[in-house]
């Protein structure tokens, strides 16, 4: 396998997907409000996806060192559990994506606020410091706070509130109190897919003492928590739509609960663990659907 096959798989391109949904949906809403910057959206998508890699490097790195990546695994195969890559690479690989995010960041904050509104830049810049530190400490070093059960916290605010509602203000430099409710509903995917990660790894997990909120519920209390993230997910979406309704077009997103109706049964009937291993990408990819129909929706037709 060649070096860039070798970083392309450690950046793990299937979750970019996921990640820039609330980038896209916090995009919908400003358009809906009245604002639209195809330089703050693509710059957006760009320090998300910078985020989101700099994460995978991390999470590769934190979990092979302690052990967490080994044989039981039922996942794909991580590129330091692998012997694909050293320790010493996989750190390089790390201060790199972090001094391209910096980069980024400082293009996105300057550009969307100008130098005259430097508490907006300082408050973007401390939001952008802080992700990169949540990006970096979900597994890396001895206070990792994903092996005590608070990955799920990071994950809402941080791929729902922070995302949809901080793109919102970098156009519109204003957020609404309705504009949360999709935030929400995005965070609660969010999770719901870490969720599913932590119950098809709960039992390696546990071994590794790797205490995620699944491992402290138990696998049957973890589903039932993940149930309650799916309806609150369509809650969310589904309240904003009404209290925004114009016509018809304004349930558009709520056809990507459909598919989660199918995944819903699947994970009610999944008596073991590894048969949950093809529900990740399914939930990954529809709410990455509701993004885009969101983005539609508000963008097009409202």
């Amino acid at each position: 396998m060649s070096k860039l096959k070798i970083w392309l798989n450690a950046a793990r391109l299937r979750t970019l997907p996921l990640s820039i949904s609330g980038i896209i949906v916090g995009t919908g809403l400003a358009n809906f409000y009245g604002y639209k910057d195809s330089i703050i959206f693509l710059l957006s998508l760009f320090t998300t996806v910078g985020f989101q890699i700099t994460s995978n490097f991390a999470n590769d790195y934190g979990d092979g060192v302690k052990g967490t990546d080994n044989e039981e695994r039922i996942g794909p195969k991580r590129v330091l559990q692998s012997g694909l890559l050293t320790r010493n690479e996989l750190k390089k690989g790390i201060y790199i994506s972090i001094f391209i995010n910096i980069v980024l960041v400082l293009s996105l904050v300057f550009y969307a606020f100008g130098v005259e509104n430097w508490h907006f830049i300082l408050l973007f810049l401390f939001l952008g410091g802080l992700s990169i530190w949540a990006a970096i400490k979900y597994t890396v070093g001895q206070s990792a706070y994903g092996y005590r059960g608070l990955g799920d916290i990071f994950v809402f605010l941080f791929f729902g509130l922070l995302s949809v509602l901080g793109t919102l203000f970098l156009y519109a430099k204003f957020v609404t109190l309705q504009s949360v409710l999709p935030a929400i509903s995005i965070g609660a995917l969010s999770t719901g897919v870490l969720n599913l990660n932590n119950l098809r790894d709960c039992i390696s997990d546990k071994k590794a003492s790797k205490n995620t909120v699944v491992v402290k519920l138990g696998y049957q209390k973890g589903k039932i928590y993940h149930y309650l993230l799916l309806f609150i997910a369509m809650l969310g979406m589904s309240v904003f739509a009404i209290l925004n309704y114009i016509e018809l077009w304004s349930f558009l997103p709520l056809i990507a609960f459909l598919p989660l109706a199918i995944h819903f049964k699947n994970v009610v009937v999944a008596k073991e663990p590894i048969s949950l291993d093809p529900e990740l990408k399914k939930l990954a990819l529809t709410t990455f659907l509701m993004a885009i129909l969101f983005y539609i929706c508000y963008n097009y037709f409202l």
